[in-house]
């Protein structure tokens, strides 16, 4: 399809026009990456107000943050002028959602205690308003029992959690802390405002989601598979379900739970998959993240009894799910998206198989023992299409999967 896209991070976005967003600025370095999400944020139409600690200042000045929103910076829970009219009342009252980017384990922590020791935590403890954080530190203090509790207890209390994704940190280390991406916090935003107006930027479009592995059975106890644990493609459907689109999911054999609200078909073999895939059209929009085998063999009426000699296995290829669906003509999805698993040359090999699938994106994934994506909580990607390569740092597969329908949304926003 010869489409223009442009990036995810810019242009007006409905569900976050005249809302009002309170955002804390907390000590930490992922703070400076909040002048470009204010002012993200405003250009799809939503108002800003800051609230700064005296951690943030080391990171941002008020000037820079009041420069941005248009508004005033509030730093002092005791200033005489805002006192007088109950500041941090008013501040946690007027907003439509309070977001804590970043959030320190520290103001984790006093939020889990119900401190009021600043502006920032008195606000936050006084709201009768929706709170969403998106965490940064470093990969200790994340994993740390004492931090991993708070989440928990926080959660309980339907606090939003956005992030955090994994990658280099500001100290040096690697793994889990780094604060989610500007996009991935704008676009759970969005989520969260379209759930709440029961209505998204997918309403109306049906959305087709292969996940997991196929099993091409040998026998009666064995089988050919790929080493797909199913996470990430449930996370897609789950992601495009909140953004309101009408989500088939056909699955392989997984250990994943069935996503709420997403109407599921279970399979075992590639020829299964394909067969559910054409029952589930026509769709608007079909993801093959599935791993499908390759071949299938011919199986054997009995259990093939171990003996002197391996048996000689005979391979037949399988249907081509993800070409099958792409072919032009009445029931192809307008958006065909699929997956490229490699280990080795991966960009080159994703832009061979968009155009041999006839496909218009390919998210490619490096899959190489060392990167852990197979059965991992995390993956990085590259979305290859005909405008071009994006390279997409390392996130959590939810992150990813909301990633990828933040830049559908988008898609059918501009062409259907």
């Amino acid at each position: 399809m010869n489409t223009i896209m442009r990036d995810i991070t810019s242009g007006p976005t409905p569900l976050l026009e005249n809302k009002r967003i309170l955002l804390i600025v907390a000590g930490g370095i992922a703070a400076v990456k909040v002048p470009d999400l204010i002012r993200r944020l405003r250009e799809r139409g939503a108002s800003v107000r800051c609230i700064l600690t005296k951690g943030g200042e080391n990171f941002v000045t008020p000037l820079t943050l009041a420069s941005l929103s248009g508004e005033k910076c509030y730093q002092d829970l005791f200033s005489l002028t805002d006192e007088a009219e109950m500041g941090h009342i008013r501040l946690s009252r007027e907003a439509d959602i309070i977001l804590v980017a970043p959030a320190t384990a520290d103001i984790m922590a006093k939020m889990t205690a119900g401190l009021a020791d600043d502006l920032a935590t008195t606000a936050l403890l006084a709201t009768d308003k929706p709170v969403m954080i998106a965490p940064s530190m470093n990969v200790m203090m994340w994993t740390h029992p004492a931090t991993q509790a708070n989440l928990q207890i926080l959660q309980t209390r339907d606090v939003r959690i956005v992030g955090p994704g994994a990658g280099d940190l500001a100290c040096g280390e690697v793994g889990d802390g780094r604060m989610a991406e500007v996009p991935e916090i704008i676009a759970a935003l969005a989520r969260f405002f379209a759930k709440a107006q029961n209505r998204g930027p997918l309403s109306g479009f049906k959305a087709l989601v292969t996940s997991g592995p196929t099993h091409e059975p040998i026998d009666p106890v064995r089988y050919i598979a790929n080493r797909s644990s199913g996470k990430q493609g449930h996370a897609i459907a789950t992601a495009l379900n909140e953004m309101g689109a009408a989500v088939t999911l056909v699955s392989g054999p997984t250990q994943e739970p069935d996503p709420d609200g997403v109407e599921i078909i279970h399979v075992e073999t590639a020829a299964q998959m394909l067969k559910a895939c054409q029952s589930a059209l026509p769709a608007d929009i079909a993801v093959c993240a599935a791993a499908v085998a390759d071949w299938s063999v011919e199986e054997a009426a009995q259990k093939i009894k171990k003996g002197s000699n391996a048996p000689a296995l005979k391979l037949a290829s399988n249907p081509d799910i993800l070409a099958t669906l792409s072919k032009p003509g009445k029931t192809r999805p307008a958006l065909v998206i699929g997956f490229a698993a490699e280990t080795e040359n991966l960009i080159e090999n994703a832009k061979l198989k968009r155009a041999k699938k006839n496909a218009d994106w390919i998210v490619a994934n490096d899959v190489s023992a060392r990167t852990g994506t197979f059965g991992g909580d995390s993956n990085t990607v590259h979305l290859i299409t005909a405008e071009g390569v994006e390279n997409w740092p390392t996130l959590k597969k939810r992150a990813v999967a909301e990633r990828l329908a933040e830049r559908i949304a988008k898609f059918v926003e501009r062409h259907l």
